[in-house]
């Protein structure tokens, strides 16, 4: 069980009008949800039309031959996860961008632009990073080609992924 610790944001607005923001703390509660909802996602798997060797063979031998055509590709190295670090590094590059924006403009309002850009820095970051390791993007393109084009070697009639 995870348990989350929180501290209240402490604000207080001096005679100038200034704003002073102490001991801030962001709860753990929204990592742990984000972790959590990863683990429920399911990984797409290839749709078949019911031809007439699906219907020959059945669902069970359809569903073993797809396991095959997904260990062949990935034997060939195809893997299902391919240029996936890529992408959690676009990600979380144009959301530290986007969060430094958002932040600055914020910051500005309450007269503390530098800060505003990098605490939006900072959340745009690991919400970008966190983001893109649990997003179920889907098999790679080229692992999908090559289950479909194995599928079809097979007899079968794929009409992509879902």
């Amino acid at each position: 069980m995870f348990l989350a610790r929180r501290r209240e944001v402490r604000c207080r607005i001096d005679h100038d009008g200034n704003h002073h923001v102490a001991d801030m703390k962001v709860p753990v509660v929204v990592l742990c949800s984000m972790i959590l909802a990863a683990f429920g996602c399911s990984t797409p798997k290839p749709v078949l039309y019911p031809n007439d060797h699906y219907k020959l063979v059945g669902e069970e031998q359809a569903q073993q031959d797809i396991e095959d055509c997904q260990k062949m590709a990935k034997e060939a190295g195809a893997t299902p996860a391919q240029g996936k670090t890529g992408q959690v590094a676009k990600d979380t590059a144009i959301s530290t961008g986007i969060g430094a924006a958002a932040g600055a403009v914020g910051g500005a309002i309450v007269g503390s632009p530098a800060s505003g850009a990098a605490i939006g820095a900072a959340t745009g970051a690991i919400w970008g990073f966190f983001g893109s390791m649990f997003r179920s993007s889907g098999p790679s393109e080229a692992n999908k080609g090559y289950v479909l084009r194995c599928l079809k070697d097979k007899g079968y009639d794929p009409t992509g992924y879902n």
